[in-house]
C-alpha cells in the first residue's frame, strides 16, 4: 500500500515536471492571465458591498461600518446623505466596477488564449522531434492512429486543462477567500451555516475522483483503437475493395466504435450523478442562507444590504466550490492525456556512445556471431558470420522468415544489436561505436515495402538532398530505367503521387524508391528485395547501371529471383536465421543443395525433373 503511494506521488511528480516543461515559453502570458483573473475576482467582490451602502447608508440612513480607506472615499464623493438623493454616482461606480471587470477579462482572455496555444506549439514541437529520434523498434511497437491520437487529441485536453482550468484555480481560491472574509465580516453565524454543505459537496467531489478518471482511460485507449482502425482501413482501402472485405472491416468498425461510445455513455451517466447529486447539496446550501438570512433580517440582527450583499457572496463562493467537481473530472481526464504524452516523451530515444569514431565506409563489413531476437519472438538470427569485401556486391537468399531483411536492419543500426550477441563492423570499427546518424548517411536502403510521400514524383526522389537539381534527379531516375516512363506522364516529376504513393503501379514505386537511393551517392547500398515488382529485362538494366556506375561501392541485394543475384560477387542462402550456404553463384550452382533446388526451379529444369 505504501508503495503504491508513493508511486503514485512519484507520477503526479513527473505529470507537473512535464506540463511546467511545457509551459517554459509561455510563462509570461499565464502570469498575466492569472493576475487578470485576480483583478476580475477583486471587482466581482466590489460590486455587493456598493449596493449594500446604497441600500443600508445611502437609502436607509444606516450608521455606516466599513474602513476608513473606504470612508474618506465617500466623503470625497458627499457622504452617504449626498449619495442618497444622486443614487446615479453610485449606480455609476456598479458601471466603473463592470468597466475594470470587461477590461480585466478580456485581457484574460487575450492572454491565456496566448499562453495556451504557445503551449500547444512548444507540446507539438517537442513530440514530433522526439517521436523523429525514437528507435525503429519502438514504432513498431506501438500504432500509427495511437500516436496520433496522443498527439492530436491528448494535446488539446492537456491544453483545455491548463487555459481553462488550472488558471481559473487562482481565481476561484481567490473569490472563495474574498467572499467568506466579506461574509464573515458581515454575520459569522450565517456564515457558519452557509459553510455546512460544504465539506460534503467536496468530500463527494472527491469520491467521484478515481471512478472519473478510470473511465476517461477507458475512453482515450479505445479512441485510440478506433484511429488506428480507421487509419489502417484508409491507408488500405485498396486492399479492402480488391479482396471484397468492405462488409467484414464495416462490422470491425462498427464494433469497436459501439464499445467506444458505450465507454462515453457509461462515463457520462457517472458525470450526470455527479452533477445532480452536486446540483441538489448547492440548492440545499443556497436554501439555508436565504431562509436562515430571512430570519435574521425579521429579527433586527441583519440589514436588507447585508442580506442581499451575502447572498451574492454566497453565489460567488458556491459557484467555484461546484466548480470544484468539474475541475476534478478536467483533472482527471487532463492526467489521463499527461500520462499518454509522458509515455512518448519518457520512451528513450535513440543514443550514441560517449565517444564515437568516424565511419570508414569504403572498408570491408563483417559480420561475426551475430545473433538476434525480437522482443517476444523466436530466435530470428543465429551465429551469422560472413565478410563482404569493399565494393563488392553480396547476394542475400532465404526463404520468408529466415532473417534476410534482419541482417540489414541491423547493419543499418535501426534495430540496435545487444551485447554479448556478436558484432557487426566496418572497416574494422564495430557500428556500435559510430554515430547513427552518420553511419545511415553512409548507407542507402530500399525497404522491401516502398514508401512514397504525399509529394511530387521529383520531391519524393530528391528528398534526401535540398539543394538536389532536376538534372540529378533524371540522371538517378534514368539509372534505375524509371526516367523514360516519367517522360510518359503529362506533368512529369511534378506528377503528384498521391498517399503511400497509390497512384503509380508495384514497379514504378520500387524504381522511384531505387532512384531517392542513387541520388544519395552512398559507398554501401542495400537493395531489400527492391525488384521484385519489375519484369526480367528491367531487373537485368538495373543492375548493369549499378554495376557501371557505382562499381565502388559495397552493394547488398536481397531477392527471391535467381537471376537478380547472379552478377553477385558471392551470395549467401538463409535457412531458419543460419547461414546454410555460401559461394559464388557458380559454386552454388555445382555443390549446394538449397541454392541448386531454387535454381533449378525458376529456370525450368525443377519442372522438367518432375515430369
Amino acid at each position: 500500500m505504501e508503495n503504491t503511494i508513493t508511486e503514485k506521488k512519484g507520477n503526479n511528480k513527473k505529470k507537473v515536471q512535464l506540463v511546467l516543461f511545457f509551459i517554459k515559453g509561455a510563462k509570461r502570458y499565464f502570469v498575466l492571465s492569472i493576475l487578470m483573473a485576480g483583478l476580475s475576482a477583486y471587482a466581482d467582490m466590489l460590486t455587493p458591498q456598493i449596493i449594500r451602502a446604497a441600500i443600508d447608508n445611502a437609502i436607509g440612513g444606516a450608521e455606516p461600518t466599513f474602513s476608513p480607506f473606504i470612508m474618506k472615499i465617500v466623503d470625497v464623493a458627499g457622504g452617504f446623505a449626498y449619495l442618497g438623493k444622486h443614487l446615479w454616482i453610485m449606480a455609476a461606480a456598479v458601471m466603473a466596477v463592470a468597466l475594470v471587470k470587461v477590461i480585466s477579462q478580456y485581457l484574460f482572455r487575450v492572454s491565456n488564449t496566448k499562453g495556451s496555444e504557445t503551449m500547444v506549439k512548444t507540446m507539438r514541437d517537442n513530440l514530433f522531434t522526439h517521436i523523429e529520434r525514437l528507435p525503429y523498434s519502438w514504432h513498431m511497437k506501438n500504432q500509427t492512429g495511437d500516436i496520433i491520437q496522443r498527439c492530436t487529441s491528448d494535446i488539446d485536453t492537456t491544453r483545455n486543462f491548463v487555459s481553462e482550468q488550472l488558471t481559473g484555480i487562482f481565481r476561484i481560491v481567490l473569490m472563495v477567500i474574498l467572499s467568506l472574509s466579506f461574509m464573515i465580516s458581515m454575520n459569522p453565524l450565517l456564515t457558519l451555516i452557509s459553510a455546512i454543505p460544504l465539506p460534503f459537496i467536496m468530500l463527494y467531489s472527491f469520491k467521484f475522483h478515481t471512478s472519473i478518471g478510470q473511465g476517461f482511460m477507458d475512453c482515450d485507449v479505445n479512441e485510440g483503437k478506433l484511429s488506428a482502425m480507421a487509419q489502417e482501413n484508409l491507408t488500405g482501402v485498396r486492399v479492402v475493395r480488391a479482396f471484397g472485405r468492405e462488409r467484414y472491416e464495416q462490422e470491425r468498425f462498427h464494433g469497436q466504435n459501439d464499445h467506444y461510445t458505450g465507454l462515453w455513455v457509461k462515463l457520462g451517466k457517472t458525470m450526470a450523478r455527479f452533477w445532480s447529486v452536486s446540483d441538489l447539496l448547492a440548492g440545499v446550501q443556497i436554501m439555508l442562507i436565504l431562509v436562515s438570512g430571512a430570519v435574521m433580517c425579521v429579527k433586527g440582527n441583519m440589514t436588507s444590504g447585508q442580506y442581499v450583499a451575502f447572498v451574492h457572496y454566497n453565489a460567488m463562493l458556491t459557484w467555484p466550490i461546484r466548480q470544484l467537481g468539474r475541475m476534478i473530472s478536467e483533472m482527471s481526464k487532463a492526467g489521463v492525456s499527461i500520462d499518454r504524452i509522458r509515455y512518448i516523451m519518457e520512451s528513450e530515444t535513440e543514443k550514441d556512445r560517449e565517444k564515437t569514431l568516424p565511419v570508414p565506409a569504403n572498408g570491408d563489413i563483417r559480420f561475426d556471431h551475430v545473433t538476434f531476437t525480437y522482443d517476444g519472438a523466436q530466435e530470428t538470427l543465429h551465429d551469422i558470420s560472413f565478410t563482404v569485401k569493399a565494393g563488392t556486391t553480396l547476394g542475400i537468399l532465404g526463404g520468408t522468415g529466415s532473417g534476410k531483411s534482419t541482417l540489414m536492419l541491423l547493419l543499418d543500426r535501426l534495430y540496435d544489436l545487444p551485447e554479448g550477441s556478436g558484432s557487426i563492423t566496418i572497416g574494422g570499427v564495430d557500428i556500435r561505436d559510430m554515430k547513427a546518424e552518420e553511419l545511415r548517411a553512409n548507407i542507402g536502403m530500399v525497404l522491401q515495402e516502398p514508401f512514397l510521400f504525399s509529394r511530387t514524383l521529383g520531391s519524393n526522389i530528391g528528398i534526401t538532398d535540398e539543394k538536389i537539381t532536376l538534372t540529378d534527379i533524371r540522371e538517378a531516375a534514368r539509372a534505375a530505367c524509371l526516367d523514360d516512363t516519367v517522360q510518359g506522364f503529362t506533368k512529369q516529376y511534378d506528377t503528384f503521387v498521391g498517399e503511400r504513393g497509390v497512384t503509380l503501379s508495384g514497379g514504378q514505386k520500387q524504381r522511384a524508391a531505387i532512384a531517392r537511393m542513387l541520388v544519395q551517392k552512398t559507398p554501401i547500398m542495400i537493395l531489400d528485395d527492391s525488384l521484385s515488382a519489375v519484369d526480367t529485362e528491367t531487373d537485368a538494366k538495373i543492375r548493369a547501371s549499378l554495376e557501371q556506375r557505382f562499381g565502388s561501392a559495397t552493394i547488398f541485394i536481397i531477392s527471391h529471383r535467381i537471376t537478380t543475384l547472379s552478377k553477385a560477387d558471392r551470395i549467401i542462402v538463409l535457412d531458419h536465421g543460419r547461414i546454410a550456404e555460401q559461394g559464388t553463384p557458380e559454386e552454388l550452382r555445382e555443390n549446394s543443395v538449397i541454392y541448386k533446388r531454387i535454381y533449378d526451379i525458376q529456370s525450368g529444369h525443377g519442372e522438367e525433373e518432375d515430369e
